[in-house]
């Protein structure tokens, strides 16, 4: 909103909180329905529909048909368009924060939509071995198939022994809501994180999760998950108006709205 004001554009951006409406996933319908009868011109998808959401859609990008995940809908024409802006906004967020990242051998735990967005994004960067984790293993497996038959250059599996994995890793993607406000905790025992691991996160409320606090305290170099929220917004901005956004500004609003303590980021980068 603070984008489309600055560009002139009086651009309204209301949240649909499926708990506070009283929706379920299965009634996702029902919600796109109700905003297309109002108006809107798009949507932006969130755990956990951006794999429900597919179904309902006319038509989708190549990526977010590659990903079999959406987090941006545009509403045009009576036609609903899906389409993937997360995993160039992972991408985005990973360079500016870990330019140096060694991608040799990655553990990622997750595999639902926010993983198919971040697994795509890191391999697409060049990661050499990725190893996917997630509470249903047949998800993890679906996706490792997905993935290694979309990068054949790169090793995609599935792991079973997360200690085991950790231990050769030397970077760590974290894509599951543990952490979140309404999840707090660490998605993995801390023991398993090493002083040489990089470690990247998904979650940006808050963008200090415990993970990340851990994760410095033991040395390790992090990316908070505030650019992938703001690279994905990006995208999704150029998506609904067809406008340029002005990045800086955007990623500056973002931190003014997170981040209480301006001289934090210029400490830990």
């Amino acid at each position: 909103m603070a984008e489309g004001a600055a560009q002139g554009l009086g651009y309204d951006y209301v949240l649909l909180d499926l708990d506070t409406l009283g929706y379920t996933p299965d009634m996702l319908n029902d919600l796109i329905r109700d905003a297309e009868n109002k108006g809107f011109c798009g949507l932006n998808i969130t755990y956990p529909c951006k794999q429900t959401v597919m179904p309902l859609l006319d038509e989708f990008s190549d990526d977010a048909a590659m990903l079999g995940a959406v987090n941006t809908v545009v509403l045009r024409d009576g036609k609903r368009f899906g389409h993937n802006t997360d995993w160039w906004g992972f991408a985005e967020g990973f360079r500016r924060q870990l330019p140096h990242a060694d991608l040799a051998s990655v553990v990622q735990l997750g595999a639902g939509g926010a993983g198919a967005a971040t697994a795509f994004a890191i391999l697409k960067m060049g990661a050499e071995l990725l190893t996917i984790f997630d509470v249903d293993s047949d998800r993890a497996s679906q996706l490792a198939d997905t993935m290694a038959g979309h990068f054949p250059q790169a090793s995609v599996r599935a792991g079973s022994d997360l200690e085991q994995a950790m231990r050769t890793a030397t970077g760590l993607v974290h894509a599951t809501p543990t952490g979140m406000d309404k999840r707090p905790g660490l998605p993995l025992p801390a023991r398993y994180l090493r002083g040489e691991l990089w470690v990247s996160e998904v979650v940006y409320f808050p963008l200090e999760t415990a993970l990340l606090a851990e994760a410095r305290a033991r040395g390790c170099n992090v990316a908070h998950g505030g650019d992938m929220a703001v690279f994905q917004a990006v995208g999704a901005f150029r998506l609904f108006t067809g406008r340029e956004p002005d990045v800086d500004r955007m990623l500056a609003h973002f931190l003014a709205l997170t981040n209480p303590d301006p001289m934090r980021d210029e400490r830990h980068g």
